[in-house]
């Protein structure tokens, strides 16, 4: 199984080399849901608090300011804590 991948606070030139500024918004207020990954999403938090839990796996916090690697097909439940703002990009 792969692993969700969280980098916490890259620098400047780490998310410019990766083109995060150009990709799109995505934007969810406070709520709780499943989700599944039909294509790995690498995500930047501009805003928010976030517990991701695997279906097959330990939960992860994710806060403003870290970079995440989701793998392609993981099935997990998403707890927003704190609205989120994020910049995404699928591969």
């Amino acid at each position: 199984m792969s692993e969700i991948k969280v980098e916490h606070e890259p620098s400047e030139d780490r998310l410019n080399e990766l083109g995060v500024p150009s990709w799109p918004i995505w934007t969810k207020e406070v709520s709780e849901f499943p989700w599944q990954y039909d294509a790995q999403e690498t995500c930047y938090l501009l805003e928010g608090d976030v517990v991701v839990t695997p279906d097959d796996g330990e939960p992860v916090e994710i806060k403003k300011g870290d970079l995440v690697t989701f793998p392609k097909d993981m099935k997990c439940r998403w707890n927003i804590r704190k609205d989120v703002r994020k910049h995404y990009m699928f591969e």
